[in-house]
């Protein structure tokens, strides 16, 4: 079995309502995305979590969830590997406060939003409330394959620059129009920035976890 995955987290004020992960970017690490935990839930409803991803790379700072032989493909072992360590985690964080699937929502910055729907749309997880998707795009990865027909219930957050050199607005386009095709209710956000996440984006990805997770 895989080394089980580090997090950090902020706590609920009390018994929490819903869950949280949120899934940094490549070469970071668990504490950049904490930040966001007190604006995405001022009222400390939620128990948010953020784990750290396994890979180390020679000469590449931070940590990643897989490597990348061309953007959009990831390479399948090490995805496949980060999938198996994120569902691990997701079970236990379930297990342990009661909150289950069904009032969970992933979302991600960048290759963490690759990893949100890779575990937010795989066939053999359970569907959940929601997945945010920041400067990101559902994978292509032999082997996987995004499956939506028995997702009808999760709702998806997509923002995205027009001017992001990393991950081209393209596959934002692309995965709007999948989960869109595949019947899935998609909230889509566009605007003139590059890879990073604008104001807001955040302020609208507020109000829409308010509406996917109801106090």
């Amino acid at each position: 079995m895989a080394e089980a995955l580090r997090y950090l987290e902020r706590p609920a004020n009390g018994e929490p309502e819903g869950l949280l992960v949120l899934h940094h970017g490549r070469g970071t690490d668990e504490r950049d995305l904490l930040r966001l935990a007190d604006h995405f839930d001022p009222g400390a409803k939620l128990r948010v979590v953020t784990p750290r991803a396994p890979l180390t790379l020679p000469g590449s700072a931070g940590y990643h969830w897989y490597l990348v032989p061309q953007v959009g493909f990831p390479d399948p072992a090490t995805f496949d590997a980060a999938r198996a360590a994120l569902a691990e985690l997701h079970d236990r964080l379930w297990e342990e406060t009661g909150v289950g699937p069904e009032r969970t929502v992933l979302a991600g910055f960048s290759m963490g939003s690759v990893m949100s729907y890779a575990t937010g749309l795989s066939a053999e997880r359970p569907a959940v409330a929601g997945i945010a998707a920041f400067s990101g795009f559902v994978p292509t990865v032999e082997g996987w394959q995004p499956s939506l027909d028995d997702r009808q219930r999760s709702r998806v957050f997509i923002a995205h620059g027009r001017r992001d050199p990393v991950i081209g607005i393209d596959f934002a386009h692309r995965a709007r129009e999948l989960l869109e095709a595949g019947g899935l209710d998609v909230e889509y956000r566009e605007s003139d920035i590059g890879h990073q996440i604008d104001p807001s984006d955040l302020a609208d990805a507020t109000a829409w976890l308010a509406e996917t997770l109801p106090h």
